[in-house]
């Protein structure tokens, strides 16, 4: 996972300690909101994506939206905000996220889990 991580934090310019707390978040966010079977196929073929989710987004019990009033796309962007991150860098993490995520998991699928998702393809 380290080098995914890496790959993401060079391409955005954003420190790899606050990438990998970002890119757990939005994988974690992916799992929540996501079709089922394409969010856990897509983790599933993304090294350390699980362990990552876990660390960085809650163990699934409502996980870190859990207290944020309206949850979804507008919570994410919250929470990454509140980590540190501008709207330029999060749009930035989320294109590399996706990228990253096709890499391993495949175009087909990653569009369905972006496809089940209302509002995010505006954002990547």
């Amino acid at each position: 996972m380290s080098e995914i991580v890496n790959q993401i934090a060079d391409a955005t310019g954003i420190d790899p300690g606050l990438a990998e707390k970002a890119l757990g978040m939005m994988l974690g966010f992916l799992e929540k909101e996501g079709d089922d079977a394409a969010v856990q196929k897509m983790i599933a073929a993304i090294p350390g994506a699980a362990e990552l989710i876990s660390e960085h987004a809650g163990d699934g019990g409502g996980g870190f939206l859990s207290g944020l009033a309206g949850g979804g796309i507008m919570g994410l962007g919250q929470q990454l905000m509140g980590a540190g991150l501008g709207m330029g860098e999060i749009t930035a993490l989320a294109r590399q996220t996706i990228a990253v995520a096709k890499q391993y998991a495949g175009e087909e699928t990653v569009d369905q889990v972006v496809a089940s998702i209302p509002g995010l393809g505006q954002f990547i």
